[in-house]
C-alpha cells in the first residue's frame, strides 16, 4: 500500500500542477496524476471528488486564484471543466526588479496590514512579492505594527467596491435625530486624518458624496446592482483631493500648552501662527471631539462655532461626571 501524502504536501503539489499548465487540467487528469490524489485513486470516487473540491475551496480561501475554464466552443459548459492558476497572478512584469532592501520594505508593508483588511488586488501583490523567493540579509526592524480597519462597514464596502456593486446603509449626520437611508455606488475607501471614508456616487442625490464610516449605523447591505467598473478609475485620488481641498478651506486657530499631548499631536499637522497654531480640518464635529479629549491642554480661538462645540462637549462630560458621583 502506497504511503499516504500529507494534506499540505498534496495542496502544494496541486498548486504546482495548476501553475504549470496553460490550457488547464481536467479533474480526471488531476486525480490521476497529481501526487496526493494519485495514491488514493483506487478508493471511492466520490470521496476523492469531495477531497478535490475541499482543496480548491481551501486554496481559494488562502487567496490563490484557481480559474475554471469551460468548453472552448461553449465556455458555459463546465462538464469537462479545466482548472489552472494563471501565472500572471504570481509573476511580476519582467521589467520590474527590486533590490533586497526594497523587497524588505515591501514585505514589511505587506505584514503591517491584517489579511482581512487587504483588498484582493493588494493580496495578489503580496503573493507576487513572496513568490520572488529572494531573501533579504536581515529584517529592517525587529517587529512590525498591525493595521486593521475596525469599522464594521469596511469589509462589506471593500467587497462591494471590488465587485462594482451598489450598497445601502443608514447614515447619521451630526445634528440629525435619526439616520437616513443612503444608496451608494462605492468607488473607493480612503483614510484621511486617521479616519476611513467611503467615496462614491449617491444614487438618490445623483452625485458624488463622501461618507465617514464611523457614522454608518447598522449593517451595510450589498446589492446585486452592478455599475461600470470604469467608474472606479482614479476615484481614490479624486477622493483624497476633495478631502484635501476641504481641509485647505477650513482651519482652526488654537492655543496649546507646551509639552503636552495636545501640543505633540496637533503640532504635527499644524502651521505656526502669531497666536498659537493653525490646524486644517475636514469635519468640525470630528475636530471638536478630538480637542475636547485634550481638556485644558488646548483652547480654541476661532472659529466660534468650533469653540462652542468643544465647550458643549466638555460641559456634557462634566455633567455626566457629576451625575455619576452623585449616584455613587
Amino acid at each position: 500500500m502506497a504511503a499516504r501524502i500529507p494534506a499540505e504536501e498534496r495542496l502544494t503539489n496541486l498548486v504546482v500542477a495548476l501553475m504549470a499548465t496553460e490550457i488547464g487540467l481536467t479533474k480526471q487528469q488531476i486525480l490521476a496524476s497529481v501526487s496526493g490524489y494519485r495514491q488514493r485513486s483506487e478508493g471511492r470516487a466520490d470521496a476523492l471528488d469531495k477531497m478535490f473540491e475541499r482543496d480548491k475551496d481551501e486554496l481559494r480561501a488562502l487567496g490563490i486564484p484557481i480559474e475554471t475554464l469551460g468548453d472552448h466552443a461553449d465556455p458555459n459548459d463546465l462538464r469537462e471543466a479545466r482548472y489552472r492558476i494563471p501565472k500572471a497572478e504570481y509573476d511580476l512584469p519582467v521589467d520590474i526588479e527590486f533590490t533586497p532592501a526594497e523587497l524588505a520594505v515591501l514585505r514589511l508593508a505587506g505584514s503591517v496590514w491584517s489579511e482581512e483588511s487587504l483588498s484582493a488586488d493588494a493580496q495578489a501583490g503580496v503573493r507576487k512579492i513572496r513568490a520572488l523567493g529572494i531573501d533579504v540579509d536581515e529584517p529592517i526592524i525587529g517587529f512590525a505594527p498591525r493595521i486593521t480597519a475596525r469599522d464594521a462597514a469596511f469589509a462589506p464596502l471593500q467587497g462591494a467596491i471590488e465587485r462594482s456593486v451598489a450598497v445601502s446603509f443608514d447614515y447619521l449626520k451630526p445634528g440629525e435625530e435619526s439616520p437616513r437611508r443612503r444608496r451608494v455606488q462605492p468607488l473607493a475607501l480612503v483614510e484621511y486624518e486617521a479616519r476611513w471614508h467611503v467615496f462614491g456616487r449617491d444614487i438618490d442625490a445623483d452625485g458624488d458624496r463622501m461618507f465617514l464610516l464611523t457614522r454608518i449605523v447598522g449593517d451595510v447591505t450589498v446589492s446585486a446592482d452592478a455599475f461600470p467598473a470604469e467608474l472606479r478609475e482614479g476615484a481614490g485620488e479624486r477622493a483624497l483631493s476633495s478631502l484635501g481641498a476641504v481641509a485647505a478651506a477650513h482651519s482652526a486657530l488654537l492655543e496649546l500648552t507646551p509639552g503636552t499631548e495636545a501640543a505633540l499631536r496637533l503640532g504635527r499637522r499644524a502651521e505656526p501662527a502669531v497666536q498659537g497654531i493653525r490646524v486644517p480640518y475636514v469635519d468640525l464635529h470630528i475636530l471638536a471631539d478630538e480637542l475636547a479629549s485634550y481638556g485644558p491642554e488646548v483652547r480654541v480661538v476661532e472659529p466660534e462655532e468650533l469653540r462652542d462645540a468643544v465647550v458643549a462637549r466638555l460641559r456634557a462630560a462634566a455633567a455626566t461626571h457629576i451625575d455619576t458621583k452623585g449616584g455613587a
